[in-house]
C-alpha cells in the first residue's frame, strides 16, 4: 500500500510541476512519525527490496576456459559465464551487486608485484585492507533476487546461442539468464561483434548488467587460463559512482600511473565470495594469487579449451540434514575418465533434477571448495 501511495504522490508531483504548483508529500512511518517533503525537492522515486541473506550467495560454478571449435584445431573463448547460488533455505536479495577480477594472469610477472619483499600481499598491509579490482566493474542496477537453494546464470560475454556455430560452446539464449551487456561501458567498437554481440532476444533487458571501464583496454580481460573472480556489494555509494571515483584508484606496484594497471580498491568487507584459479599448464610455483588469502585462502586448477568448468563441492553433512533429501540424492558422480569428482560422491546436478536441495561447501578456500567438471552444467551434461 505504501508503494502505491508513494507512486501516486510521485505522479501528482509531476502534474503539479506542470501546473507550476507546489505540493507536499507526507510520509507516515510505522512508528507514527511523519516527514513532509516538498515535491519540488524530489528528483525521483525509486523502490527496491532490502538486502536479505547476502552472505549466503556463492559462486557455484565458473566456466572460463573456452572450448574447441568444430574443426578440432581452432580455439574459442568468447562464451564465458558463471553461476551464482543461494546456499540457504530463505530468499536472498542483493542490491549493488558487482563483479570484479584480480589484476593480470596468475603466471604473469605483474601478479608477482602484488607482493612485497617479505611475501605479504600488499593490499592486506593497508590500514583498510582491500581487494584490487582490475579493468572494469560490472554491476546489476536492480535488486537481484535468488530463491532458496536456487541459482542465477550470468553470461560474461557471447550472450547468445553459441552452439549454433560452435557445438561445444554454450547456449545462453534463455529468458531466465542474466548477462553483461552495456555498449556505453567503454569498450572498443570491434568488441561489439566479437565478445559482446547483442544478447539473445530471449534475455530481457532488465537482466542486463551494466559496466564502467576504468583501465586502458578494449574490454573485460577475463583470463582464459587463470582467472580470479569475486563478487562484492558497494556500500554507501552506487557501483557507478564507486568506479568513477578517482580516490579509490590503485595501481599494481611498479606500474604506477599506467592506465593498463589501474585498479579499484574494494574494501575486503564488501566482498561476498571469490575464487582464485591457477592454470594446469604452468607450475604452481610460477603462479601468484591475485585475491587476498582473507577472501580465498587457496586456489583451484583449471584446464582450458576443453569445455570444462570449475564446480563447487557439495557439503554432504548439511545437504543430508535437510528433511526429505536423503532419498533424492544421486551418487556415483562420474563425468568421464579424465574428470575430477566431488569428494562427497554426490552428483549435485542429477540430485537437483531429482528434487533434492543442495548445500555447497564454503570454507573460503578454493582448493577445498571446488573441483574441475568435464562440462559446464547448463549444457545439461
Amino acid at each position: 500500500m505504501k508503494k502505491i501511495l508513494l507512486t501516486i504522490m510521485a505522479l501528482v508531483a509531476t502534474v503539479a510541476s506542470v501546473n507550476a504548483q507546489t505540493w507536499n508529500m507526507v510520509i507516515t512511518h510505522q512508528d507514527g512519525t511523519i516527514d513532509t517533503i516538498a515535491t519540488s525537492a524530489v528528483k525521483n522515486v525509486r523502490f527496491f527490496l532490502p538486502d536479505q541473506n547476502v552472505d549466503q550467495v556463492i559462486i557455484k560454478e565458473l566456466y572460463a576456459g573456452g572450448c574447441m571449435k568444430d574443426d578440432g584445431t581452432t580455439k574459442f573463448q568468447r562464451d564465458k559465464g558463471v553461476v551464482l547460488y543461494n546456499n540457504c533455505g530463505e530468499t536472498a536479495v542483493i542490491n549493488n551487486l558487482c563483479f570484479g577480477m584480480g589484476n593480470a594472469n596468475a603466471q604473469a610477472g605483474s601478479a608477482k608485484k602484488n607482493y612485497d619483499s617479505e611475501g605479504n600481499f600488499v593490499p592486506d598491509t593497508y590500514a583498510t585492507p582491500f581487494q584490487p579490482s582490475w579493468a572494469m566493474v560490472w554491476y546489476y542496477p536492480g535488486s537481484l533476487v535468488i530463491e532458496p537453494y536456487s541459482q542465477v546464470v550470468v553470461s560474461f560475454m557471447g550472450s547468445i546461442d553459441n552452439t549454433q556455430t560452435i557445438s561445444n560452446s554454450v547456449n545462453y539464449a534463455n529468458a531466465d539468464y542474466y548477462c553483461m551487456y552495456d555498449p556505453e561501458a567503454g569498450w572498443t567498437s570491434d568488441m561489439s561483434t566479437s565478445y559482446y554481440p547483442t544478447p539473445s532476444d530471449l534475455i530481457p533487458a532488465s537482466h542486463y548488467f551494466k559496466g564502467v571501464m576504468f583501465s586502458q583496454g578494449s574490454a573485460w580481460a577475463f583470463s582464459v587460463t587463470s582467472p580470479s573472480v569475486f563478487i562484492y556489494q558497494t556500500k554507501g555509494i552506487s557501483p557507478a559512482d564507486f568506479a568513477n571515483d578517482t580516490e579509490t584508484d590503485w595501481y599494481t606496484p611498479g606500474y604506477e600511473n599506467s592506465l593498463s594497471f589501474r585498479c579499484k580498491q574494494v574494501p575486503q568487507d564488501w566482498v561476498i565470495d571469490g575464487m582464485e584459479v591457477f592454470s594446469s599448464i604452468y607450475e604452481t610455483s610460477e603462479q601468484y594469487k591475485r585475491l587476498s588469502s582473507k577472501i580465498d585462502a587457496g586456489y583451484v586448477m583449471m584446464t582450458n579449451y576443453q569445455g570444462h568448468s570449475l564446480y563447487r563441492n557439495v557439503d554432504k553433512e548439511a545437504t543430508l540434514a535437510i528433511e526429505g533429501n536423503s532419498d533424492l540424492l544421486v551418487y556415483d558422480y562420474s563425468l568421464g575418465v579424465n574428470s575430477s569428482t566431488d569428494p562427497s560422491g554426490i552428483d549435485a546436478e542429477a540430485s537437483i533434477k531429482n528434487g533434492a536441495k543442495i548445500v555447497y561447501q564454503d570454507t573460503n578456500n578454493s582448493a577445498n571448495d571446488f573441483h574441475e567438471r568435464q562440462c559446464f552444467s547448463i549444457r545439461g551434461k
